[in-house]
């Protein structure tokens, strides 16, 4: 299927699996996927690591501002990276996960993640997920999709996600996670998660990858009158 040279925003909550379908769009589609959580976690770890998070959870926001012009975060083939350090497995940890939403609700941080996602976008052929995509970053967006799923499926999708990569959860700890980043997220003065008005919906908490994936090439198939 040959899917037209547009910017596709798969937005929703945490856990969905927003990375997960949009690198497989990209993968099959031959398009370039942005991951804008992964510029907020890299921000996040970056802060943590450099003292500007206090142990309880304060930002030194002048500090932060006065450090993102250098900080060089960028994507590569194989994950975020701070200078010539990977981090991709750094920033996946429950205390980013922590911090991550406090640290994303700031403005200044919105606005440079923004300005880098923007620069990305103007070559099309884009795929980016997050949590305001389709509303604040790239509003005119061809396809925008809002994914969502039961509170309980995307806490058993990270406590297995988190075990995969050798750490030891907590259920109970990941539920609380998720659902205060559910609340700050929907909550922020700044750029707030929200479904855009011209968004589709797709709820996945009983569907397959594959399901996903057959429900993606109906939408752009009847979007944009592709036969094949």
């Amino acid at each position: 299927m040959n899917i037209p040279d547009i910017i596709i925003a798969i937005d929703g909550y945490s856990s969905t699996g927003k990375s997960t379908l949009a690198k497989l769009i990209a993968e099959e589609y031959s398009f370039l996927y942005l991951d804008s959580g992964a510029m907020y976690r890299g921000i996040t770890l970056y802060a943590l690591e450099n003292g500007l998070i206090d142990k309880e959870g304060t930002i030194d926001e002048v500090g932060l501002r006065a450090a993102l012009p250098t900080l060089d975060l960028d994507f590569s083939t194989d994950g975020t990276y701070i200078g010539d350090r990977c981090v991709e497995q750094l920033i996946r940890t429950l205390e980013v996960s922590s911090h991550v939403s406090p640290v994303s609700a700031i403005p200044f941080v919105r606005s440079f993640v923004d300005e880098k996602l923007h620069a990305f976008g103007k070559r099309k052929r884009v795929v980016m997920d997050g949590r305001d995509i389709g509303t604040t970053v790239f509003p005119d967006a061809e396809v925008k999709i809002f994914m969502t799923a039961s509170a309980e499926v995307r806490a058993q999708r990270r406590f297995d996600e988190m075990k995969m990569k050798g750490q030891e959860p907590v259920m109970e700890e990941v539920m609380k996670n998720l659902l205060e980043r559910d609340y700050i997220d929907s909550h922020r003065e700044t750029s707030p998660l929200s479904r855009a008005a011209d968004a589709y919906v797709l709820d996945n908490s009983d569907m397959t990858l594959h399901e996903e994936t057959v429900w993606f090439q109906g939408l752009c198939q009847g979007k944009f009158g592709i036969l094949e």
